[in-house]
């Protein structure tokens, strides 16, 4: 059980991470596209280690806890 804890917390970390970094890229839309388009970038490459993630591990396990 402690690795699929592990992958729980990492799940966590990246989803806060990727939320964080879409209002990031939101709010700088308007003063500065570039830092903006990169936020999105970033966010991209966040949600795809996320996808990987759901996949490995299941989605029924992750929603289980």
């Amino acid at each position: 059980m402690a690795h699929i804890d592990k992958l729980l917390n990492k799940r966590k970390r990246l989803n806060h991470k990727y939320k964080q970094l879409i209002e990031d890229a939101y709010n700088l839309r308007q003063t500065d596209h570039a830092l903006s388009d990169f936020s999105e970038y970033k966010a991209t490459k966040v949600l795809n280690k996320l996808n990987k993630l759901k996949f490995v591990v299941g989605d029924a396990k992750l929603h289980a806890n």
